[in-house]
């Protein structure tokens, strides 16, 4: 396959404009690309058209084609994108709040959007319950490929760039094992010049890499973290996630403890729920106790099933009586709600069926 250019979207505004002459250019590029959405470096119509060749050249705009989507009856959609490679990942478009109007039809809130991006095609981590995992581990994604996604997404959906959106970096990949990338792509959706899209406005979701979680709250990016746990003892998590044995839960807890968190929001702990592992009340009471001394907030998750996996749904009273454990001792917890549930909803889930078929019909 021939060498693929890199795309623009790797870059910051500060390093376009090391790269591009004027550098007033840089700003100029970047609110065509960031705000005006463009296909193509020839409808930048205030850049001279020798900057425009020059780029052409250089660059590919966006490095992703979409292969394939999937839309769930409560207006999830599920992305699967071809990259320059020929490798795909997945990204899903989530609905959090409808928009709300008046008796009179006039909009008071807009609805409310998170789009759920991966870092890496594949993963190393190799969790037991992913359907990712199963796929090993490819490459790392560039900067300009994380940032691709939520530009592709927005205008897909016809989302006007000046409309927030949150991130989560919870698609396929472990984003703390792509940091380099990972944070470029912060830094990047943060400029004013840009999507302009907060560190509040993401969250980073990790299965805790604690020495990675300090290089991450080092650089000191404004974003949020959530804590992939899963389990209250070191069995059962290095059981789901084999990389507990390196990283194992009182390490996770510690660097969760020296993160840079703002004095108004919680440290997400995201619990993932299997009938008859990790759905009983002493694991609920073992959690109250692990989290103690940490702003936490528990978010519990229905394990989706997949074909081929080994565990199952739990049922919606142990999720409840899981919670209210929770509640009454003093954590806030929610009970997420399951996604584009009658789409591929798993992790990785949509690849995999298009790489099957495609096989069936070789």
């Amino acid at each position: 396959m021939a060498e693929t250019k890199p795309t623009i979207l790797d870059y910051t505004k500060e390093e376009l404009q090391t790269l591009v002459k004027p550098a007033f250019r840089a700003k100029q590029i970047f609110g065509w690309i960031y705000n005006s959405f463009v296909d193509s470096f020839d409808e930048m119509q205030n850049i001279p058209k020798a900057l425009r060749e020059e780029l052409s050249e250089k660059f590919i705009l966006n490095p992703l084609k979409i292969l394939h989507k999937e839309e769930s009856a409560d207006g999830t959609i599920k992305y699967l994108f071809e990259l320059p490679d020929g490798k795909t990942i997945e990204t899903v478009w989530l609905k959090m709040k409808d928009a709300q109007y008046d008796d009179e039809g006039k909009l008071l809130h807009e609805a409310k959007h998170t789009v759920c991006v991966s870092t890496q095609v594949g993963c190393k981590v190799g969790c037991s319950f992913c359907l990712t995992a199963k796929g090993g581990f490819t490459r790392d994604l560039t900067p300009g490929e994380i940032v691709a996604q939520v530009l592709t997404v927005k205008k897909d959906n016809q989302h006007a760039s000046n409309r927030r959106v949150n991130i989560v970096y919870m698609g396929m990949g472990e984003p703390l094992d792509n940091l380099d990338s990972l944070t470029k792509a912060i830094k990047i959706f943060k400029d004013e010049d840009g999507l302009a899209i907060s560190g509040k406005r993401q969250t980073v979701s990790t299965s805790g890499i604690s020495t990675k979680i300090d290089k991450l709250g080092e650089a000191d990016l404004g974003v949020h973290i959530a804590i992939s746990l899963h389990a209250v003892d070191d069995d059962l998590r290095t059981e789901l996630i084999p990389m507990n044995k390196a990283y194992n839960i009182q390490s996770i807890i510690d660097a969760v403890k020296r993160f840079p968190i703002d004095t108004r929001k919680r440290v997400m702990f995201e619990y993932l729920v299997i009938k008859n592992r990790n759905d009983d009340l002493q694991s609920a009471k073992k959690l109250v106790k692990l989290l103690s001394g940490i702003k936490a907030k528990v978010n519990l998750i229905y394990f989706n099933p997949y074909p081929g996996s080994d565990y199952q749904r739990p049922s919606r009273e142990d999720m409840v009586a899981f919670q209210e454990y929770l509640v009454n001792h003093g954590l806030l917890c929610t009970i997420r709600d399951s996604k584009g549930i009658d789409i591929s909803a798993a992790c990785g889930q949509l690849k995999e069926t298009k790489e099957n078929e495609k096989k069936e019909l070789v």
